[in-house]
């Protein structure tokens, strides 16, 4: 297994465990779901593992894209103009990268012991299993930041939840408690905060008991083409988030969410 700096890759058995190690809030860019699709390449590589589990250290599981970085502010010379979106690279290169991660062979449980926000979402519904706690947060918070969903959402959130309650999400930017997305079909299952990893690897083993090329065929036929209608959905997700990048309200929302305080949108 390859030396990843952000993540880190340990296999017991037949079960594979990668861990986000960006601790608190685990903030994505294009190098963290890299990794991630890279140590999934390796993990389709090697025969004896059946099964993933995707955890996270600190009090997240992966709060989206940092756009309060002030490193972004200290590379930027014209800050005050600056695009908030500019710390996440070029977001169409990192979602060539997230569709990687729909290509896995193999099944992966979610272990969502904290917030999983905009783009972090998009990485726990890569996922085909969610286990959670009370305590997690789910948010789809592009409007309220005056964007458009990304990371395939458009495609993946109506398939997982219904297109209402997807709607709702994306609509309302609100923050899905762990028992309300257990409910909705979010999450698969509900445990104390402490046992969320050891009931993720638990689910992960049950399901490296089985065959592995039954395993591999069956997946293959339930997730047939989501990788290429993912790709497709991203391309018209980049269109719209380069559109609203350039608009004061994303520059508004942005500083709003980092200021804590509630918007004030224009509409321009």
């Amino acid at each position: 297994m390859s030396k990843f700096t952000d993540i880190a890759v340990e296999i017991t058995g037949h079960v594979a465990l990668i861990e986000i190690q960006r601790p608190p809030l685990n903030f994505f860019d294009i190098s963290l779901i890299q990794q991630i699709a890279n140590a999934l390449d390796e993990i389709d590589a090697n025969p004896e593992v059946r099964a993933t589990v995707l955890a996270a250290q600190g009090k997240a599981f992966c709060a989206g894209a940092n756009f309060g970085d002030p490193a972004r502010k200290e590379i930027d010379e014209k800050a005050a103009q600056g695009d908030p979106a500019d710390s996440l690279g070029q977001i169409g290169h990192l979602y060539m990268e997230a569709v990687r991660i729909f290509r896995a062979k193999k099944p992966i449980v979610a272990a969502i012991h904290g917030a999983a926000i905009g783009g972090g979402l998009g990485l726990a519904v890569s996922a085909d299993f969610r286990i959670t706690c009370p305590e997690a947060r789910f948010s789809a918070n592009f409007t309220k930041l005056g964007f458009h969903p990304g990371f395939g959402l458009t495609v993946t959130l109506p398939e997982l939840i219904g297109q209402n309650n997807a709607e709702l999400m994306f609509y309302t930017s609100r923050r899905i408690t762990g028992e309300d997305a257990v409910k909705m079909g979010l999450a698969n299952e509900l445990v104390p905060l402490n046992e969320v990893r050891s009931a993720a690897l638990k689910l992960a083993r049950e399901i490296a008991e089985c065959s592995p090329l039954g395993l591999l065929s069956t997946r293959a036929t339930m997730r047939a083409n989501l990788a290429d209608r993912v790709m497709e959905a991203t391309k018209h997700e980049l269109a719209e988030q380069t559109r609203l990048r350039a608009t004061e309200d994303f520059k508004e929302g942005v500083k709003a969410t980092e200021e804590r305080r509630a918007a004030h949108f224009k509409g321009r």
